[in-house]
Order: C-alpha cells, then structure tokens, then sequence
C-alpha cells in the first residue's frame, strides 16, 4: 500500500464523517456534545479537586491541569481515529464479521488503520485538549522547544499505541470465545479511562508500580505529563512509555496474529449484521 493510497482511505472515511453531519445534523452534533461533556465531566472532577486542595500528591493545580490537557488530547485521537469498530476490534471478531473485510480489495491493516477517521463529528475533543495544554503550559511557564514539542508528539503516540496494542491483545480471546469476548475491548478502554485521569503522585509504590507495568493506567497521562514537566517518576527515564509501548505491541501482535491464524483455519459459526450491509 502507497501512502497515496492510504491518504484516499482517510479521504473516504472523512466524507462518509462528512455525510453523516450533513445527513443528520441533529444527532451527528448530540453525539458530538455527548463525547464532549462527557470528557470534561471526567477531568473536570480532577482538576476542581487540585484546586479546591491546592494540589493532588505534590502536584500542584496547575500542574493536574496540564495532565488533564494531555489525557483529553489521548481522548480526542482516539475518538478522532477510533470512532468506529478498528480499536473495538473484539466486536468485528466475535460477531464473525471480519469476512466482510477479507473479501475488500484493500489489506486488512489498511482497512483497520483508516476506517473510522471522523475529522468532522470527532475532533472537538482533541481541539479542547490542545486548548487545554496551551492554557497549561502558559500558567506553568513552560518554554515549548522544537525539542519539547517532538517529545510531546513522541508520548502521545507511545500512549496511543499503548491503548490499541491491549485492545488488540485482550481481543485476542474473541478468537476462541465470540459470544464472552465480544466486548472485552470496550471493556479494557474504559477501565483505562476510569484510572487514568487521577494524578498518582502521592500514591504508595504498590499502587504506583502495578499501574505502570501490569496496567499501563499510570502511562496514560500522570508519567508523560510529568515527563514533559521535566520529572520522570520513580527515577524512571522519559524513554520508559516508548519501550514499554513496543514490548506490549509486539507481544500483542504475535499473539493476534496466531489468534488470526486459528480463525481462518475454523472459522466462525456466528455472525451478526451490526454495523454492516446485509
């Protein structure tokens, strides 16, 4: 696959997000608000409470406000580029509707890496984010560098990547088990939502450790935040979220890729026409 090519699948997917907007209006923008108030609910809370304590575990108020930024910049990507089934990925599989994908004249990673782009109905929460850090960064007088700014970008694609190689693993079971896995993605999405916008400073090491190593909860926004604010925790080094990223996608795509093998040579006796043509 070219990257002009590429580039044309996230040209499709963008005007069919288009047509859905002009379409129907109404619900297209509900969702949209939905999505918003929804994310602003869950920083809001964290942040109200820095302030009304002057601070959570060291952190000052607005220090949990620059992490707040970051976390809903994460979010936005992930609506943005996420919306439809590709992060759920156990949904397709245990609804045995990767058929639909096998017989398209485009690769199956290609098809995952594209559908879904919504620049029109989901990007409103990473525009907040990226207001958020600006207001942020100017309240902490951070000087934003060429350097600080390429380092920004790098933890936000280690997070991204974080979230989509454990989607990809845990669904990995929908293989073996459809009916009980079909959700196990949105399952481990949203737990990762929940802990994820709590600062951990302050927190004991058992609490602190696990969420930075068996759940990556602590990797989502409390150590990149504190990365970019020039004090790694625990004496790890900036360059913990990139490797830990790359071990768990390497892990998860061997394990995927033998899941994948299992199901085409078995194949599945469950299909449902969610979200697809009949």
């Amino acid at each position: 696959m070219t990257i002009r090519r590429i580039l044309g699948l996230f040209g499709i997917a963008a005007k069919m997000d288009l047509a859905w907007l002009l379409r129907d209006t109404k619900y297209a923008v509900a969702a949209i608000l939905a999505d918003l108030i929804a994310n602003l609910a869950a920083v809001s809370s964290v942040f109200l409470i820095s302030v009304r304590f002057g601070g959570i575990g060291g952190m000052s108020s607005d220090e949990v406000l620059f992490m707040m930024a970051y976390s809903t910049m994460i979010t936005g990507i992930f609506i943005l580029f996420g919306a439809a089934n590709n992060f759920h990925i156990s949904r397709i599989i245990g609804r045995g509707q990767l058929e639909h994908m096998f017989i398209q004249p485009v690769p199956l990673k290609a098809q995952l890496a594209t559908m879904g782009f919504a620049p029109f109905t989901g990007g409103i929460n990473f525009v907040v984010g990226v207001a958020l850090l600006v207001v942020a960064t100017g309240r902490l007088e951070i000087r934003v560098t060429p350097f600080w700014a390429g380092l920004l970008f790098a933890f936000l694609i280690a997070t991204m990547t974080t979230i989509i190689a454990r989607a990809y693993l845990v669904s990995s079971l929908s293989f073996y088990a459809p009916v009980a896995a079909e959700e196990i993605s949105t399952k481990a999405i949203e737990g990762t939502w929940l802990l994820s916008t709590f600062p951990l400073s302050g927190m004991p090491a058992f609490v602190q450790i696990p969420l930075l190593t068996i759940l990556p909860e602590g990797l989502m926004a409390w150590f990149p935040a504190l990365c970019l604010l020039g004090r790694p925790p625990l004496g790890l080094g900036s360059y913990y979220p990139m490797l830990y990223a790359i071990i768990l996608a390497t892990v998860a795509a061997a394990i995927f890729r033998k899941g994948m093998k299992y199901y085409v040579t078995r194949g599945s006796n469950r299909y449902l026409p969610y979200g697809f043509r009949r």
